[in-house]
């Protein structure tokens, strides 16, 4: 089989990492979401939160942990028939995007959860003698008091996404890691498979960067 040399491959690169960013910005916006809320109801629902449900909180939390002890290939190929009812196709970057939410938002729940948790009690006690209500501990405590941990959370797990979706390449999912695997393993091209590696790591790397960047700048206003 010919090899492509790097240079004639930068186009599908150029579509594989346009491919990445779309299936990772749209599956993170889900977790954002859906896993804040998780981490909220584990939160309150607590034994020592603002509404606790021993019941509820136990069932819940087993769901959120038998989806974080799945093996995100596992979970690729289990979810394909949901797949298939939610977007019409199990292949390709938007079809990637359901088991990539389904596997973060537990993970992330479980983050936000552990940053509520840190939450000094007497602000929220502070907050309950001036009559607020639940929801409004929930916006103007609970969340703005742990955003610098929530801002770490989210950083890591947008990296542990994009890990997700080169690993989505894998059954068609598109991206870089579909790139890989087609231009470079594939066609035994070592360079190619390389170049695929470095783009990721790069990408991990500047978004790590900013993330952190991000965390010191909110503990210097803290401080």
């Amino acid at each position: 089989m010919n090899k492509t040399s790097i240079r004639d491959s930068l186009p599908e690169l150029w579509a594989a990492l346009g491919e990445t960013a779309w299936m990772v910005l749209l599956s993170f916006l889900i977790t954002l979401v859906l896993g804040t809320l998780t981490g909220i109801l584990l939160r309150l629902t607590a034994p020592d939160g603002l509404t606790p449900n021993r019941t509820f909180n136990r069932v819940f939390g087993a769901i959120v942990n038998i989806g974080r002890s799945l093996p995100f290939l596992i979970l690729l190929i289990a979810v394909i028939p949901l797949t298939r009812l939610v977007v019409g196709t199990a292949y390709g970057p938007t079809a990637a995007v359901v088991p990539l939410a389904l596997g973060a938002i537990p993970f992330f729940g479980r983050v936000v959860e552990s940053a509520l948790r840190e939450v000094s009690p007497g602000k929220v006690e502070a907050a309950q003698v001036m009559g607020a209500s639940t929801a409004q501990i929930v916006r103007k405590v609970l969340l703005p008091e742990a955003m610098s941990p929530l801002v770490a959370g989210a950083t890591l797990t947008l990296v542990m996404l994009i890990g997700y979706s080169a690993m989505a390449g894998t059954i068609g999912g598109g991206g870089v890691g579909d790139f890989a695997i087609r231009y470079g393993y594939q066609r035994f091209n070592t360079p190619v498979l390389l170049v695929s590696v470095v783009v990721l790591i790069v990408i991990v790397q500047l978004i790590q960067s900013i993330g952190d960047a991000i965390v010191r700048g909110m503990a210097h206003k803290r401080d």
